[in-house]
Parts: structure tokens; C-alpha cells; sequence
């Protein structure tokens, strides 16, 4: 596996590329990094495709951005497209989770040439829909004063199915650990749902490639809700919706069944 840094205005971005063949560019959550898009799974590398996943500016370890505001998705984008041009990458399957997806959503509207086929998972954003701004400045307020037990004492874990809390905290805890620059990734959680991927939803019907839009439902992942992935599925032509049985974890936490979505709608790309 190959690692890379690729400069843009001031940002280095930390980038792994493995594999080859097709490219599949990966992008991860607010808060996670590069590793939790297939949560580790190898399923895409083995099945002939050439995987990029990079941290997102202020992640991982990616550097912060220039400014605390600057994490905005056109910024986000940019960087995207910094990795593909840096790679010398000209179209890709870009697969992405929550702000991975709605990046992916900016990006496409603004390169389509640059984008063979997507997979967007677990998508949160709409046009006009309560950002939850108290919530997100919460969780940042309490990593930037507590670090990870804050962020954890500010989690609405109440909203979480008591089936799935230990395993959601478990998470949210391994993930925040693996930041090099915490304060960024608060000011990330600031300045993201400040943020708008696209101005209507209709602005969706523009991305003309194949589609998949995996989505979990409510009980489970409360905070990506289903109607939205059925808004995305409904407002892009041609996209398949791909949900979880009723009972079962979602498929965005299952790495190999998640590369299986993900190589499905690269073939579809031709």
C-alpha cells in the first residue's frame, strides 16, 4: 500500500492508494477517518479495483484547515479533486458516508466528467431540514473542553436503541482516538452542518451516473435518516436504494457487504 500527502491551500491530506484497476475513491463521516468507510475490508482491493481513501481535512491525519471556518463542502470538494488530479486520477467511483456523501454530492454537480459512478451511504443533509446545529455545537464544545469523554458525556446516546448503544460508544470512542488534531476535528463539527452540499434536492436529478444510495433505518442510525436516503434515491435517475433487513446492524457498519454495493455500481459504470 502506497501513502501520500497531497498539499491544497494550505491542508495536507493524508492519502492511502492500494490495489488496481478501476478506481474507488473512499470518503469517511464527520468525526471518523479514512478507515471507517468499509471499516477495514479488503473486498474491494481483492475484487480488482484500485482504492483511494484519504482523511478529510482536520481528520485523521490530515492537517487542519487554514482557518476554523474552512471546512465548508465546497472546500471539502476541492480537496477531492486535489486527490484525484494529485494521483493523476481522471474518473473514479466515489463512495462516501454522511459528509462523505453529501462531498461527493457537491463534487459530482460541479465535475461530472470526473465521476464514473457513486455510492453515496447514509446521507443526512436536505434543503430546509433542521441541521441540529445545538447538537453538533454540543459534541464540538464537549471534544475542544473534554476531549473524548466530552464529546461522549455530549452524545445523545438516549437516542440511540439500547441494542446498539455499546456498540455505538464503542465506536465513537475508537474513532476520536485516532485524531492528531482533535481541535480541528471540533472545529470541523462547528462549521460542517453550516454547511449546504447543494441548494434543493432537485439539484440531485443532475448527477447522471450510475447510483447507489445505501441508507439504515431510524431505529438503528437515527441521526441518517431513512427518508433522506429514499429522497437522494428518489431525486438521482437510475439510483438503487440499498437498506438493511428490519433488525439487522446497517449495512454502512458492515464493510464487506458495503464493498459488494460499492463494486456493483463500478460495474455498472462500465
Amino acid at each position: 500500500m502506497a501513502e501520500h500527502e497531497i498539499e491544497r491551500a494550505g491542508t495536507a491530506l493524508s492519502v492511502s492508494d492500494e490495489g488496481e484497476g478501476a478506481p474507488v475513491v473512499l470518503l469517511h463521516g464527520l468525526t471518523a477517518t479514512r478507515r471507517y468507510v468499509v471499516m477495514g475490508s479488503k473486498a474491494l482491493e481483492r475484487s480488482g479495483h484500485r482504492v483511494v481513501a484519504y482523511d478529510a481535512r482536520g481528520h485523521g491525519r490530515s492537517s487542519p484547515a487554514p482557518e476554523p471556518a474552512a471546512y465548508g463542502y465546497d472546500a471539502l470538494a476541492d480537496d477531492l479533486l486535489a486527490v484525484l488530479d494529485g494521483l493523476g486520477i481522471e474518473r473514479a467511483t466515489l463512495a462516501g458516508a454522511s459528509m462523505g456523501a453529501h462531498t461527493i454530492a457537491t463534487f459530482a454537480l460541479a465535475h461530472p466528467g470526473r465521476v464514473a459512478s457513486v455510492c453515496l451511504v447514509t446521507p443526512a443533509f436536505l434543503p430546509g431540514r433542521d441541521a441540529g446545529l445545538a447538537h453538533w455545537d454540543a459534541l464540538a464544545d464537549g471534544l475542544r473542553t473534554g476531549g473524548v469523554d466530552g464529546f461522549v458525556n455530549a452524545y445523545p446516546f438516549e437516542q440511540v436503541p439500547e441494542a446498539w448503544r455499546e456498540t455505538v460508544e464503542k465506536v465513537v470512542r475508537q474513532r476520536l482516538g485516532q485524531h492528531r488534531h482533535p481541535e480541528a476535528v471540533a472545529d470541523a463539527l462547528h462549521a460542517v452542518p453550516r454547511s449546504a452540499p447543494f441548494a434543493a434536492a432537485e439539484d440531485l436529478g443532475r448527477i447522471a451516473v450510475p447510483a447507489a444510495i445505501v441508507a439504515s433505518r431510524d431505529e438503528a442510525d437515527p441521526g441518517h435518516p431513512l427518508e433522506v436516503g429514499r429522497t437522494w434515491a428518489d431525486a438521482i435517475p437510475g439510483a438503487v436504494l440499498h437498506v438493511e433487513d428490519h433488525g439487522r446492524s446497517p449495512l454502512a457498519w458492515q464493510g464487506g457487504q458495503l464493498s459488494r454495493v460499492i463494486a456493483d455500481v463500478a460495474a455498472a459504470a462500465g
